[in-house]
């Protein structure tokens, strides 16, 4: 078998980089779980998630609409309101969270021992 050159490996590489800056970051997926949870709105979200600011959350849902993980709809009124809700395209990102999250549980064991504390997953 010969090895693959460089050129190949950044291509094959390439969906997981997507996925990864899509999915990264500190509030990106704590933002579309709230919102799987039934949170669809702009204040709901964030006080759903602690210590998220107003402006990274407007930030974060802008470009999970960008990249079809959610819609946003303008309702009017008064006062105007905004809802959220995920897209079926979300949902396909489940299994990939809960994989991850299996991945991380094995890895802190192996490198703390059993001493993390949560190990269950619910999206």
């Amino acid at each position: 078998m010969r090895k693959k050159e460089h050129k190949e490996c950044t291509s094959a590489l390439l969906p997981v980089r997507d996925t990864l800056d899509i999915i990264g970051g500190k509030w990106k997926l704590l933002i579309l779980i709230s919102i799987w949870e039934g949170n669809k709105h702009f204040r709901e979200i964030e006080r759903s998630i602690p210590k998220l600011s107003t402006k990274v959350l407007s930030k974060e849902l802008k470009d999970l609409e960008e990249n079809q993980l959610i819609t946003r709809t303008v309702i009017n009124g008064f006062p105007v309101r905004t809802k959220y809700m995920p897209t079926e395209h979300s949902k396909t990102l489940e299994k990939v969270i809960f994989e991850l999250h299996n991945w991380g549980v094995h890895h802190r064991k192996k490198i703390f021992g059993n001493k993390s504390s949560n190990s269950s997953v619910s999206v």
